[in-house]
């Protein structure tokens, strides 16, 4: 193998420095800052994409907590409304209540008046067969016949002690 060979060593060696020297500074003086400049091209364009990504991120969250406080606002007014209704309806029931038991007293003072007719009527009726009774009593009794007005007066005596 020739590449071996003491003689051919040496230039060898002086085209690998010539050829390695060539090769590093045309990488380090032309590729690295070209590759260097891509770099920071794209560590800027990340940079300004997490930016852009957290400015989003931010405005979201902000729509969000609008969203939020609109929902709850809604929700509170719901909640009014729903509150004047329930209310309201309250209201209304209590007012034909109201209405009804005036109805119901009315209705309960008009039978409570027949009552007191029906009563009355009731008790000049006994009244009258009561007087008509002990006047036939006392007739059998004694043989004549009391007055009327002494006959209803002793009924109403006799009924008042009972009543």
């Amino acid at each position: 193998m020739p590449q071996f060979e003491l003689e051919n060593f040496v230039p060898q060696l002086v085209w690998l420095t010539i050829f390695f020297a060539i090769l590093y500074f045309g990488i380090v003086k032309l590729t690295l800052p070209r590759l260097g400049r891509v770099m920071q091209e794209r560590e800027s364009t990340v940079a300004d994409d997490i930016a852009t990504a957290d400015r989003a991120k931010q405005e979201a969250d902000r729509i969000a907590a609008e969203y939020e406080a609109a929902i709850a606002e809604a929700q509170g007014r719901s909640r009014a409304q729903i509150g004047e209704a329930k209310s309201a309806a309250a209201r209304a029931v209590e007012q034909r209540l109201a209405a009804l038991a005036a109805q119901l007293d009315e209705q309960q003072r008009a039978a409570e008046a027949d009552l007191d007719v029906a009563r009355r009527q009731g008790l000049d009726q006994i009244q009258a067969v009561a007087a008509e009774a002990a006047s036939d009593i006392v007739e059998r009794l004694i043989g004549s016949r009391p007055e009327r007005d002494e006959a209803t007066r002793a009924a109403d005596s006799a009924l008042a002690e009972t009543v």
